[in-house]
């Protein structure tokens, strides 16, 4: 007697008994776990797989994310160092320092989506990545709605000054994270994810991923993330033509332009991926979007801080 498995078909037993002149066949179900060997003449194990940080593209995702937020981190050391300059208090220091900060944990965050899963970690990157991101953008919302307020305070009348005077720009940054905490803390109490394998995407292997749980709270999460930044790229696109001196609302339009492009390219490309693919493409995605917010709202006024200081005055700034 000898047994065949097929990749996703019969485990086949061939006999011949004693009374029976020709060999008779009878298919079994395939166990998911094996896979038949090219002779079709045993069982092999499927070997386990995941997205590790020894993989070639792992390991380029791992360096990516280390060097954006050291970056990043530098970028932060440049504006503290410089704090006192008319190039970065004129666009509200706290605010940027809070982005710099909230984009470093996007960058980390992508590393949890890299390696072994596990409980923890699957919770941990829908988590975490909901509430920095949250952070980020709201903060970016804060800054074109401080922009706004200063460019009005020119104008006459006393409550517009008050309420940038009372800083009222930052209350959107805990009243929109505390909006996507309440997601947050509902998804973990209903159906949080957990770790799953998928036997069927590549032949051979077993790939041992993260499932999101309910796809409901992760889609509603993922929605509220994009009416936000939706939001605010609308408001700063409406602040793009203020005056020069607050020309801070077009990198702000354009950053936000940049992000809301990543995430709609994410999704068709998510559904369209499968096994490890589709961690890479999370991993991109939250690169990708993070760098562009990086890049487009600090790399203009690096510039003036590091190569043109003698731009960096008070008149120059006006100008």
């Amino acid at each position: 007697m000898r047994g065949e498995f097929g990749s996703d078909g019969p485990f086949r037993i061939s006999s011949k008994g004693p009374n029976s002149p020709v060999d008779m066949d009878q298919c079994v179900k395939c166990p998911a776990h094996q896979y038949a060997n090219t002779e079709q003449t045993t069982g092999l194990q499927k070997a386990v797989i995941f997205r590790a940080y020894e993989d070639p593209l792992g390991k380029t995702l791992a360096c990516m994310a280390l060097c954006f937020s050291a970056l990043t981190a530098a970028v932060l050391g440049v504006f503290v160092k410089h704090r006192d300059t008319p190039i970065v208090k004129a666009n509200n220091r706290a605010l940027s320092y809070i982005l710099l900060i909230s984009l470093t944990f996007c960058f980390l965050c992508s590393l949890l989506f890299i390696g072994r899963p596990s409980t923890a970690t699957c919770i941990l990157q829908e988590t975490t990545f909901g509430l920095v991101f949250t952070v980020a953008v709201s903060t970016v919302l804060a800054k074109t709605v401080t922009v706004i307020l200063a460019f009005k305070v020119t104008v006459p009348g006393r409550r517009m000054r008050r309420w940038l005077v009372s800083g009222a720009s930052n209350f959107i940054i805990p009243s929109c994270s505390l909006i996507q905490l309440t997601l947050c803390g509902v998804w973990l109490g209903t159906s949080p994810p957990f770790v799953d394998t998928d036997t069927h995407s590549e032949h051979g292997h077993i790939i041992i991923m993260c499932n999101k749980g309910s796809v409901t709270a992760f889609y509603c999460a993922l929605g509220y993330l994009g009416s936000l930044a939706l939001g605010t790229f609308t408001v700063a696109f409406l602040a793009r033509n203020l005056p020069d001196t607050f020309n801070e609302a077009k990198f702000l339009t354009f950053s936000m332009l940049v992000f809301y492009s990543v995430w709609l390219t994410f999704l068709p490309v998510y559904h369209s991926t499968k096994g490890k693919v589709t961690v890479a493409v999370e991993v991109f995605s939250i690169l990708a979007s993070s760098a562009g917010l990086l890049g487009c709202i600090f790399a203009p006024k690096c510039y003036i801080i590091l190569k043109r200081p003698d731009e960096n005055f008070l008149k120059n700034v006006r100008d």
